[in-house]
């Protein structure tokens, strides 16, 4: 049996057992790393009285208020020797069967207002392979309580397994499409290495929802780095801020929509923020003006903006603090073991530096798949391991990586190739644009044409005469081909639990 991400946790307990390792600031509760470690023990023997086997599914369907039942229950499922499957807990009844009918779970753990909110009673009859469902408060109708579960022994309890078994079954977030199940095995489940981490007093800071690649990598990896997590589970910007004063983190995590609503906020300008000297931003396209007023506002903080995807497992891109203001644009230089490559769509080849095309990316030995998915496996990865990411970018001539967008998002006027991040990333430029998003429409002579949709900052109104002027602001930046030609003020912005904006919800 190889190194898992549990052993983490027991070697946590044992060197720094009274220590928070994990604190929930909405809920005002908090969990040490000897809670956390006794209490997953005892709920793996109770999936294991429960029935789960080596290898079996068991989804994890709570939402991000249950921070802390989440990754006990986490814990607990590969202590079981089976397999998690994060439930992204916004799905419809009927988008949830399909998942969990696809992963064939054989039990899942829930709370009974979500599982009354989701139907689970009828989700349960379309799922053969579902034994049971636990409930971590009121069980209700044809759920099992958690604490049936959890009353046994807390001593060190795991059953056997592989690094090459699955450990995680991730299913994409479904930006543009039915979400796939990304199987995740021990071997490939991480960066970090496990290790005997001196206790440093210092803690990070995140929101990301747990079911999200983002948000399951600050499970285990900030007690890797001798730190404990805090975690704010609905993201308001004058509480972040508060809680930064409070609690003195010195890392973060945001994503850009949560970045853009920070620099906005009435008191970004005064709050204490010393305390942060790693500010991490991801899972999105990053405008470069967002990216400079939080370097400009945190200067003694290293401020990135990186890029990975659950596809990719374990492979991250990074840069310094220097490259920020001398490689604008870029998510930085991939960190080994990752390569990239950039490869022209229509002809496989690779493309020269500067020059645009798809990003690949390979981790050689830690290759992911799709889960019971062999057609679309082959079509994502190549035979030697290979992913096409279907993003468009390029590569300097000293190999740092630049981000221009999705390849179902270039917009093809007249025959030349837009790029919608260049665009929204102007109009993030404009004082009055809170969030910004451009799509192409069709048009009968060019093909497609450009429309952005853009939501105002608090306070300002966009009427008629205030769009010319963006317009006007635009043109005055971008390449005619490139200025929207149609605009639409919203709001807000579709977006996933992730932080993704829906670009298929924006219809013209």
């Amino acid at each position: 049996m190889g190194e898992l991400l549990v052993d983490q946790l027991r070697t946590m307990a044992r060197l720094h057992g009274d220590e928070i390792a994990y604190d929930d600031l909405d809920g005002r509760r908090a969990l040490s790393f000897d809670a956390w470690n006794r209490e997953s023990n005892q709920l793996a023997r109770g999936l294991v009285a429960h029935g789960i086997h080596h290898g079996d599914r068991v989804a994890i369907d709570l939402p991000s208020s249950r921070i802390l039942d989440w990754i006990t229950a986490y814990a607990a499922i590969h202590k079981a020797g089976a397999v998690a499957v994060p439930v992204n807990t916004r799905l419809s009844s009927r988008e949830l069967q399909t998942i969990l009918g696809h992963a064939e779970i054989s039990g899942m753990i829930t709370c009974h207002d979500l599982a009354v909110a989701q139907s689970l009673t009828d989700v349960w009859a379309g799922l053969p392979t579902l034994g049971w469902i636990a409930s971590v408060d009121d069980p209700g109708a044809d759920m099992t309580p958690i604490a049936a579960l959890t009353d046994g022994d807390a001593d060190d309890f795991q059953v056997p397994v592989d690094v090459g078994d699955l450990a995680d079954i991730m299913y994409t977030s479904g930006t543009t499409g039915t979400p796939k199940g990304v199987a995740v095995r021990h071997h490939n489940v991480a960066l970090l290495p496990n290790r005997e981490a001196p206790w440093t007093n210092d803690y990070w800071i995140h929101g990301s929802p747990p079911f999200t690649f983002a948000g399951i990598s600050f499970v285990y990896n900030p007690m890797k780095l001798g730190m404990g997590a805090i975690f704010q589970a609905t993201f308001d910007a004058d509480r972040w801020l508060t809680y930064v004063e409070e609690h003195r983190p010195t890392a973060c995590f945001v994503v850009p929509s949560m970045a853009q609503l920070l620099i906005h906020a009435p008191r970004w300008a005064t709050a204490e923020l010393n305390s942060l000297t790693l500010v991490s931003i991801g899972s999105a396209p990053l405008a470069p003006e967002t990216l400079f007023k939080l370097c400009d506002r945190l200067p003694d903080a290293v401020v990135t903006n990186g890029y990975g995807m659950t596809e990719a497992g374990p492979a991250y891109c990074a840069m310094t603090k220097k490259d920020v203001r001398t490689r604008i644009g870029s998510v930085g230089r991939p960190l080994p073991p990752m390569e990239v490559r950039i490869t022209d769509p229509a002809t496989g080849e690779d493309q020269h530096a500067g020059d645009k095309g798809e990003v690949l990316i390979r981790a050689q030995g830690r290759q992911r798949e799709y889960y019971r998915d062999t057609d679309a496996t082959a079509r994502t990865w190549t035979a030697d391991g290979w992913l096409h990411s279907g993003d468009i970018g390029y590569l300097d001539e000293d190999g740092y990586l630049y981000i221009a967008g999705r390849m179902k998002e270039v917009i093809i006027r007249g025959g030349n190739n837009v790029y919608a991040t260049d665009v929204e990333s102007v109009l993030y430029e404009h004082p009055d644009v809170l969030e910004a998003a451009v799509i192409g429409i069709p048009h009968d002579v060019l093909g497609e044409d450009i429309a952005a949709f853009v939501v105002p900052r608090a306070g300002v109104t966009f009427d008629e005469r205030a769009l010319d002027t963006l317009d006007a602001f635009c043109r005055d930046r971008l390449a005619d081909y490139k200025c929207p030609r149609h605009y639409r003020v919203l709001d807000a912005l579709p977006r996933n639990a992730t932080g993704k904006v829906l670009k298929r919800d924006l219809a013209w």
